[in-house]
């Protein structure tokens, strides 16, 4: 069975897809009533510091080393990216359309295709 055709890989892009369907139906809800509502309310800078601050507690949680923490974090990250795409109207299913395309491609070949420069420079 390829990772494609994996239950567990469509589970987890149900869950995305879920998720994000749920932070759809909180735009333009009470912020008084929804986290959601309030963070997008508060636009993108509000969405971004929020991001930040969940990936430095991922970061934080890794150097300890504490599995339960690095997966709590990371869920964190996640669902709060989740809430990014949905304020530029973007979808998991995009993220994850470009994941697959990366598939198999060397990153530094990757990189090359996009016309990045090589890390150290």
């Amino acid at each position: 069975m390829s990772e494609r055709d994996d239950p567990r890989a469509a589970s987890a892009a149900g869950i995305l897809e879920r998720l994000a369907a749920v932070i759809e139906s909180r735009k333009g809800a009470d912020p008084q009533h929804s986290y959601v509502a309030r963070l997008l309310a508060k636009g993108p800078d509000a969405i971004l510091k929020k991001i930040g601050e969940e990936a430095a507690e991922t970061i934080m949680a890794a150097k300890d080393g504490e599995p339960r923490r690095i997966v709590a974090e990371t869920a964190d990250l996640w669902f709060h990216c989740l809430v990014m795409l949905a304020h530029y109207g973007l979808s998991p299913a995009q993220v994850l359309d470009e994941l697959a395309r990366r598939e198999g491609l060397s990153g530094l070949d990757e990189k090359a295709a996009r016309g990045a420069p090589p890390r150290g420079q």
